[in-house]
């Protein structure tokens, strides 16, 4: 007995039917009973009221269940329900000592609490113990028939019946050997069970498909003890492995693991006293249902508040976490390992189907840090496509060949990065995030290929408005018959050198024919836009240009010297050819002729009908052709200058130059005056008539003549020294007074370089002085 220090009991249900669940609760903690899972075993013992059931107990399974006084009478001693914990046997071994029958506590009617008692042991336990007199056996009113009618009378309230080991302990055994006595008994036991009232689908049901029949004998506790110590030790050993196969609950089914007892055990008592029918395969399902929910709520709010998946969590908030679905899948795993562990012995369906339950919640906990990782795998993909494409681009690869291989080598790398985020007990998909992360990608190229093409575009306009630009400005404002062919050579030169370079530029974004033809359309258009844009820049400011050339033509002479109106001058002539080309000028800014196609006639009328007033009546507005808005054969999207609008620019540009050449007519006029310094003619031919005489005084005497010649030299010398023919330009006032200043320097300075010639050396050719 040196075990019932290691023994631990409870009172399980009380006298009155109270279920002591918190005293069930602290009992199976401390035996540890839910880590049995299914190797255990129940024992009851059930018997009439001071038939030495605790005595057996205490003494088969060293437990310390309250015994009765023999020396103070027969009276009931244990109440209600007792439970405690086999020591010494494995595996855990759990013993209920049930109260008395027939007690004359309860009365003689009063059997319900027997009944529900007797139920609840058939529920419960794998092995009954029913303790009987020996001397009742083969008696037709013996004290253990009631029970007996009892035991299978409430075994049919149960839908599917535990297959229990019954055994018979006989008490105070006589010398009649067992031999004798187990066959009386078994025909007594097999006549109850007949006379039993069965439901129909149990109406030929043998006694064998609801229990195993066992049958032992001990003697007399109170003559025979140590005899009865020895049986008792024997029958002891028969409980050892007594789940085991072959043993005494071998056969045992619809067992209800450990941990779900205190829960099982409870909802039986329940029913029992509502005094409903027990169906046990339905409360099995309950009961696995109930534990299997709790240990999945245990489990999940172990999850939760895991210090290593709160750590996670907030990582994938702000970065990137290796090996994150390792990780989450390795914290998963253990939390469904330890529910399986501990649910593996429940109702198949009911615990793979709380395990889903539990599945679907911590995979929705769980899915927020999932779509984070995956979120932040997508960001530092698309940087690095970023970089890697900016990099490609800047080593000169081609922009649809960097964009391709940048885009292919990231979502390699993505799909390498997902694979590691991936959580194995769940079925996600990344797809999702992929087609979104290609998006952005496509997006972002989409953007750089814009922006590409919108500098690239931007360069060969720039390009082009350089080359067009001014050279066009000039040639309009040289402005000739061969202006407009010369622009559309210009025109055609840079363009197609533009389209070119492009189109080569082009080549590296693989665009479609249709692309690249309309880009190099919008080019073309680009360059055709600066042409007419700066002609219709020059046609507003044509009649300025019209004064320019006017004024350039008019004041300079061929060699591009300024015009000095010396009186030889027709100044008719040339302001006609001033304004033919001024004329001129109008013709080549009235319209655009970049096509070329048709040949039109605005020159010849704006000649005919404002240049050469012979032609036509001026006065006649009927047939003046310059009455219209449009010009012949001319479109009005090609017209700068309308017809009406040449004319009154015309008008206008004739009033603005007939000042300059009223100008010019007064100073030839001034010049003509200014230098008609000699005498008139018939003064010059009454000098000659007068002075004849002297004329052959001096051809008869040579020295006058002489000296004449001499003196005309020096005379044509100061002619040609003074500029005198320069200095009556201005008139003679201004010329004589000129000259008085320079009269006296100019002959100092003639008599010196005679005289340094007349200190030189003779040579053999004589210098002669400039006369001419």
């Amino acid at each position: 007995m040196g075990d019932k220090a290691n023994c631990c009991s409870t009172h399980l249900i009380d006298g009155d039917g109270t279920f002591n669940a918190a005293g069930l609760d602290n009992f199976m903690k401390a035996v540890k009973l839910a880590e049995c899972g299914l190797s255990y075993a129940i024992v009851s013992i059930m018997g009439p009221q001071s038939s030495g059931k605790s005595t057996l107990l205490n003494h088969l399974f060293h437990t310390n269940f309250k015994e009765m006084d023999a020396f103070k009478g027969r009276s009931q001693t244990t109440k209600g329900i007792w439970m405690a914990r086999c020591a010494g046997i494995e595996p855990c071994t759990i013993v209920m000592d049930l109260e008395g029958t027939d007690g004359r506590e309860r009365g003689e009617d009063d059997t319900a609490f027997e009944k529900q008692s007797a139920l609840f042991a058939l529920a419960v336990s794998d092995i009954v113990l029913i303790n009987m007199w020996c001397h009742d056996i083969g008696r037709e009113h013996a004290a253990n028939k009631p029970l007996l009618k009892t035991v299978f009378e409430v075994m049919m309230r149960l839908f599917s019946p535990r297959k229990t080991t019954l055994i018979f302990v006989i008490r105070d055994k006589t010398r009649t050997p067992l031999e004798n006595l187990e066959p009386v008994l078994r025909e007594d036991i097999q006549k109850i069970w007949d006379s039993v009232p069965k439901p129909e689908a149990h109406k030929q049901t043998p006694l064998s498909t609801f229990f195993n029949i066992e049958v032992v004998a001990l003697s007399s506790f109170e003559e025979k003890e140590e005899q009865f110590k020895e049986q008792v030790a024997n029958l002891r050993q028969r409980f050892y492995h007594s789940i085991a196969p072959g043993g005494l609950a071998g056969d045992r089914q619809g067992v209800v693991p450990a941990s779900g007892f205190s829960f099982s055990a409870e909802q039986i008592w329940k029913v029992i006293k509502e005094n409903r029918d027990l169906d046990l395969p339905a409360h099995k399902v309950m009961v696995a249902t109930v534990r299997c929910e709790e240990i999945a709520n245990e489990k999940y709010s172990a999850f939760v508040a895991n210090k290593e998946w709160c750590a996670l969590e907030d990582a994938v908030k702000s970065q990137l976490v290796p090996d994150f679905g390792k990780k989450l899948s390795s914290m998963l795993e253990t939390c469904f390992s330890g529910y399986d562990d501990e649910t593996t012995f429940f109702e198949e369906g009911v615990r793979m189907s709380k395990r889903k339950q539990m599945e679907e919640k911590l995979l929705l906990l769980v899915q927020p840090a999932y779509q984070a990782t995956l979120e932040n795998m997508k960001s530092e993909t698309l940087e690095k496509f970023n970089k890697a494409f900016d990099s490609a681009l800047s080593e000169g690869q081609g922009f649809a060949i960097a964009s391709r291989n940048c885009k292919t080598s990231v979502m390699k790398l993505f799909d390498e990065q997902c694979k590691g985020a991936i959580i194995k007990q769940s079925e996600w998909d990344s797809s999702k995030v992929r087609d979104k992360l290609s998006q952005d990608i496509d997006a972002h190229i989409a953007d750089v290929r814009n922006a590409k093409l919108s500098d690239l575009s931007t360069q060969y306009e720039s390009k082009l408005k350089e080359s067009l630009n001014g050279p066009v400005e000039a040639l309009l404002q040289a402005a000739n018959d061969e202006t407009w062919p010369a622009i559309r050579k210009l025109f055609k030169r840079e363009t197609e050198a533009a389209v070119s370079e492009c189109s080569a530029a082009l080549s590296g974004f693989e665009m479609s024919e249709d692309s690249k033809k309309d880009f190099l359309s919008k080019l073309r258009n680009h360059a055709r836009d600066i042409v007419e844009n700066k002609a219709k820049e020059e046609a507003g400011r044509v009649l300025s240009l019209m004064k320019d050339r006017f004024t350039t033509i008019f004041n300079h002479d061929n060699d591009q010297m300024p015009r000095v109106w010396t009186g030889k001058e027709d100044i008719r002539a040339i302001t006609k050819t001033a304004r033919s080309s001024s004329l001129k000028l109008l013709a080549v800014m009235a319209a655009i002729r970049l096509d070329g196609d048709a040949v039109d006639r605005i020159a010849e009328t704006l000649v005919l009908t404002l240049l050469d007033a012979k032609k036509g009546d001026k006065s006649s507005t009927s047939n003046d052709p310059l009455a219209s808005s449009t010009w012949e054969k001319v479109p009005a999207s090609r017209t700068l200058i309308t017809p009406v609008q040449c004319k009154s620019l015309w008008g206008q540009f004739q009033r603005e130059t007939e000042y300059t050449v009223t100008q010019a007519i007064t100073a030839q006029e001034a010049n003509k005056r200014s230098s008609n310094w000699l005498p008139p003619p018939w003064a010059i031919m009454a000098l000659f008539v007068l002075g004849f005489n002297e004329f052959m005084t001096l051809l008869r005497n040579p020295l006058y003549m002489i000296l004449i010649f001499v003196t005309f030299l020096l005379l044509k010398a100061l002619w040609v020294q003074l500029d005198i023919g320069a200095e009556f330009r201005h008139g003679f006032l201004p010329g004589i007074l000129s000259l008085s200043t320079k009269l006296l320097p100019t002959i100092l300075n003639l008599m010196r370089k005679l005289s340094e010639q007349g200190q030189r050396p003779a040579n053999p050719q004589v210098d002669r002085p400039h006369a001419s």
